[in-house]
């Protein structure tokens, strides 16, 4: 494996339906063993249900706020300096910042008991819009630890 350069990021192609990259990457965090038309479903209805509950008239701009809202800026690294670990904050990139988001949007919405997923789904989507929930927690807790390791930010690499 050559460590010279990174290599290039596939293109993924917009989703059908509202020609967005992000609902695309969405769709492809959700899918499980390749079945990714069941994963749109699930996407699809989820965001009508997001967007009702929401009172958007374009899903589209409502997902992409609470996706917006969920991404997290900050995050600690371990870094090991003469004996002794370190968490260090560092700035997340923007690629990150977006995986994280729907990563933990996702986590949280498979937790919900007694849903299904579309309902979990556009629950933790609304949770987000709004700045409320276990996502938009998860985001402080880690912007919390940042600041609070901030006396370690000269470590940073």
């Amino acid at each position: 494996m050559s460590r010279r350069r990174r290599a290039a990021k596939r293109q993924i192609d917009p989703d059908p339906v509202y020609g967005s990259y992000m609902v695309s990457k969405f769709i492809n965090k959700i899918m499980i063993g390749g079945k990714k038309s069941t994963a749109r479903g699930i996407v699809y209805k989820a965001l009508e249900k997001f967007a009702k509950r929401v009172k958007a008239d374009n899903p589209l701009v409502a997902f992409e706020q609470a996706l917006e809202n969920a991404k997290p800026s900050l995050e600690v690294k371990s870094r090991r300096i003469g004996g002794a670990t370190y968490q260090v904050p560092v700035e997340i990139a923007a690629d990150r910042r977006t995986s994280l988001a729907c990563k933990w949007i996702i986590t949280h919405a498979q937790e919900k008991v007694g849903r299904s997923m579309e309902e979990g789904l556009a629950s933790e989507l609304a949770d987000c819009f709004q700045n409320q929930g276990t996502t938009i927690k998860k985001k402080d807790d880690m912007h919390r630890m940042a600041e609070a390791n901030r006396a370690f930010a000269h470590y940073k690499w």
